[in-house]
């Protein structure tokens, strides 16, 4: 009876502490059931959650955000900063547009199954849209990194590729 008394209070000890445990205060609780906090918030700030830009990295294409960081290292022109900056803002306008096109549309799509009103046509509609929406973000996101490979020189991008390892 003792031990299982003291399996009750571990696991009361334990649950309670869970429930203690707040969320990341920065996040904006998602108004929409089929977006959970962090993908919500993602979406809205214009990060990166998917990881679209894996192909380019995983290729040795250099990032217009890292060359930024390591300027001075790799002894950026002043015309290179400013092309790269200009991406950079860009990029950033670009994600945040799209994140909130799809959350508007997932808005959108949870309101017509809400309603019970959902028809074939909607359905294919929207969830085109997501694709397409998806599909701009990714183009985005890439199209920066192609960018960046053609401003760098072959020596710039092979010192950055190092400075990132470090």
């Amino acid at each position: 009876m003792l031990k299982l008394l003291s399996i009750v209070t571990i696991i009361t000890f334990i649950s309670f502490n869970a429930k203690a445990q707040t969320p990341d205060s920065t996040l904006k609780p998602s108004p929409i059931k089929t977006l959970n906090d962090v993908q919500y918030n993602a979406l809205i700030k214009g990060e990166d959650l998917y990881n679209m830009s894996l192909v380019a990295d995983v290729n040795k294409y250099p990032s217009a955000e890292q060359a930024l960081k390591y300027k001075k290292e790799l002894d950026l022109s002043p015309s290179q900063v400013t092309a790269l900056t200009g991406i950079t803002i860009e990029l950033k306008r670009k994600k945040i547009e799209m994140g909130n096109f799809i959350v508007t549309n997932e808005t959108k799509l949870d309101a017509l199954f809400h309603s019970k009103k959902i028809s074939e046509s909607d359905l294919i509609y929207y969830t085109n849209r997501y694709g397409l929406y998806m599909g701009e973000l990714r183009n985005a996101i890439l199209k920066t990194y192609v960018a960046a490979y053609n401003l760098l020189s072959p020596g710039q991008i092979a010192k950055l590729s190092k400075l990132k390892k470090s």
